[in-house]
Order: C-alpha cells, then sequence, then structure tokens
C-alpha cells in the first residue's frame, strides 16, 4: 500500500480552465453578494464599452489583434500555486545552499560573489544588474530549476528554515528593494506598498525595452510568496497593472502582468480583484480575455457573457427584448464538464497603494496592504524597519 502512495503522482491539467480556479464558485463565499465592483455591466455591448472609453481612439473588433491565453504559462502558475504537487525530492540542512548564502556563509555560483557584496555595491549599478543573468536565480530563489544550473531548487524543509532566520529574512528584504529601485520602484512600508521611485522615467523606459525583466519579475513574485511574503505580492502587481492601463508608461508589460504576474497570487479572491480593475480599465474592453467566464444571471434573464479564461476575447451581445421574452438560446450557461464553473461577479475593489491613486483611475484608496495581508504578516511588520531603511 505504502508503495502505491509513493507512486501516486498528481494528474496534471489538461485546459487553461483546468489551470485557472480563479473565478471557481468554491472560492465565492469570501466576497460580498450585493455589489458588482467591475464599473463595467456585463450586457454592456462592445461599442458601448468603446464609446465609454474616451482614449480607445480607433481602436475596433477588427483592428485590434487576436490573442488567446497561454497555456503554458496557465499550467507553470498553476504548479506553483499549488506547491508543486509532483515534486517529491528533499535535501538534508547542511545541504540548504539558498539559506547558507543569504547567511553570505557562500558566493553564488559560478561568480563567486556574496551576498553582501551585492547588497552593498550594486544598488545603482543598472548595467551590471540587468547584464548579469546568474544573480536572480540565488538572489530569488524557488521550488524549481532556472536557467543557473548552478543554484539550487528550495525545498519545503529550507523555506520553513528560512523563514524563521531573521537574518535572512533581512538580506531577502534588501534584495527586494534592490531589484524594485532597478525597475524604478520604491517600497514604501511593511505592508509591501510600493510607488514610483525618483529615477521611475528612466527605468521605466528601460523596461519597455527590456523584456526579459518580465521573466525576472516573475521570479521575484513567486519567491516571495514561498519565503513568507505572499502579501508583498498585490501591491506590485497592483502598481504594475495601474501603469500600465491608466498612464502608458509600462504599456509593453500589460500582457506579462495579466498572463503572469497576477497568477502568481495563491488566493483567489485577491487575483478576481486585480483582474476587476483590470477589466475596467482594459482597452479595447472587448478583447480583454482574464475573465469573468459567461455567467447565467439571477431571475433567469438572459445575460450578455463576459469573456471567459481562454476564450477568444469577444464579448457576446445583450439579449434582445424578443430573446428574454421566449428564453432563446441568447441565456449563456457553462457547459456541464467543460471545466468552466458558473461563479458570481460580486466583490469590494481592492484597497490602494499607499498615498493614494494617480490621475487617470478611479476608485483609488488609500491603503492596499489591509485587505491583502496573508497569516505571519502581522509579524513581519514588527519586524520590517529594523530589516531594510525605507
Amino acid at each position: 500500500m505504502g508503495n502505491l502512495v509513493g507512486s501516486w503522482r498528481f494528474k496534471e491539467p489538461s485546459t487553461i480552465e483546468e489551470c485557472d480556479s480563479t473565478w471557481g464558485s468554491d472560492s465565492e463565499s469570501d466576497e460580498p453578494a450585493a455589489e458588482d465592483d467591475s464599473g463595467i455591466s456585463d450586457s454592456v455591448s462592445p461599442a458601448e464599452s468603446e464609446r465609454a472609453a474616451g482614449h480607445a481612439g480607433d481602436s475596433t473588433p477588427q483592428s485590434a489583434p487576436k490573442m488567446k491565453r497561454s497555456f503554458y504559462a496557465a499550467r507553470d502558475l498553476y504548479k506553483y500555486r499549488h506547491s508543486y504537487p509532483n515534486f517529491r525530492r528533499s535535501r538534508q540542512p547542511n545541504e540548504y545552499r539558498n539559506l547558507r548564502f543569504y547567511l553570505n556563509k557562500i558566493p553564488l555560483v559560478p561568480d563567486g560573489i556574496y551576498i553582501e557584496e551585492i547588497l552593498s555595491k550594486w544598488r545603482g549599478d543598472y548595467d551590471k544588474l540587468e547584464h548579469n543573468h546568474t544573480y536572480i536565480q540565488w538572489l530569488f530563489p524557488l521550488r524549481e530549476q532556472g536557467l543557473n544550473f548552478y543554484a539550487h531548487e528550495l525545498t519545503q524543509d529550507e523555506i520553513k528554515e528560512f523563514q524563521s532566520t531573521r537574518e535572512a529574512k533581512r538580506r531577502f528584504l534588501a534584495a527586494y528593494s534592490l531589484m524594485l529601485d532597478f525597475y524604478g520602484v520604491k517600497l514604501l512600508d511593511k505592508s509591501g506598498n510600493v510607488a514610483r521611485a525618483p529615477n521611475w522615467q528612466e527605468r521605466f523606459q528601460h523596461l519597455n525595452e527590456s523584456h526579459h525583466n518580465y521573466l525576472r519579475i516573475t521570479r521575484i513574485l513567486k519567491s516571495l510568496g514561498e519565503l513568507g511574503y505572499e502579501a508583498f505580492k498585490a501591491p506590485l502587481v497592483r502598481f504594475f497593472l495601474e501603469e500600465s492601463l491608466c498612464h502608458g508608461t509600462l504599456s509593453n508589460m500589460q500582457h506579462s502582468i495579466l498572463e503572469y504576474f497576477v497568477y502568481t497570487i495563491r488566493l483567489p479572491a485577491t487575483r478576481r480583484r486585480l483582474l476587476r480593475y483590470a477589466r475596467q480599465h482594459y482597452r479595447p474592453a472587448h478583447a480583454f480575455l482574464w475573465g469573468p467566464p459567461p455567467k447565467k444571471r439571477g431571475g433567469g434573464a438572459g445575460a450578455g457573457g463576459s469573456v471567459g479564461a481562454g476564450s477568444s476575447g469577444i464579448r457576446a451581445p445583450a439579449p434582445t427584448p424578443e430573446q428574454q421574452r421566449r428564453g432563446m438560446e441568447s441565456t449563456i450557461f457553462t457547459p456541464a464538464g467543460s471545466g468552466n464553473i458558473v461563479s458570481s461577479h460580486n466583490a469590494t475593489m481592492c484597497h490602494e497603494l499607499a498615498e493614494g491613486g494617480l490621475k487617470g483611475c478611479t476608485g483609488l484608496g488609500p491603503n492596499m496592504g489591509g485587505a491583502l495581508m496573508m497569516v505571519g504578516a502581522r509579524a513581519e511588520r514588527n519586524e520590517f524597519n529594523e530589516m531594510i531603511p525605507l
């Protein structure tokens, strides 16, 4: 019996819908049931959305490029959010290379550089941070292999040891701040809120042109979650959404934010709030691919379907009065066995970044961290100011 249990392997999902639990009905209990915070009615037609957009210009369904979601991305982030269900390997404590690196006991390989040298001498050296491709796997370790095959993957035991080691956590936050500065972002507080750094214009221009940094940011977000800073993800993702969708300062990052960054967040309710915010500002509105899926409206009335994960991105038109009377096929249901689960479209918007929002966005609040903090975050607050100066 033991051999049977030991040899069992988790069956991996085979469709995008199976990978994406964001809109699943099993996670609706954490949301209010009385209001729609998206700012977009489910029955709004594509043409009406474009007229409301104002600044959308001549973007039309015909002129917009056809896009689709990536199954590779969805499956990769599904595995991450579910703690790599087929991962079985473990190491002895004396092999905890990532922890020993963060304790300044061993250098990163192959460069032979210690963590303290990186933290003290590399800040502001943007050429080095851009062109060196070996350090990122050591600064932000994961339970998966990166491009630097000298770097070791994390294990659950090492993660627990890391999270209980104050010195390692202090340096990890300093490394996070170092990379944020490289991207033109500054860490504001112990809740993980962020804002533009003084050098943001130069660094945002670089981010728009240097797409390999989007892979790095995905790794950083994953590593935050592995090492006890899950609550730091949403403020950064929310910041990037605002800059990309509202201000156009990071326009080339837009797809990576929605396809990768959002889906590193493990809590479905937080993903839903971010995606609702994104859908409110996304242009052209009809091309938004990331949900919610089509749903049945209360009372059995027909509904214009919102866009489902992995769909073509075209919003179904609102039903005509005649279709509503006759109960025709315009009412959209989720086919049985399709993997799409009918879900509610009710929630309150995310709390926003500290210091309020920037011009061009609506509904910005004073603080995003309160609604997003995870178990254990209170302890991080007490340690934060000692770990890294703001």
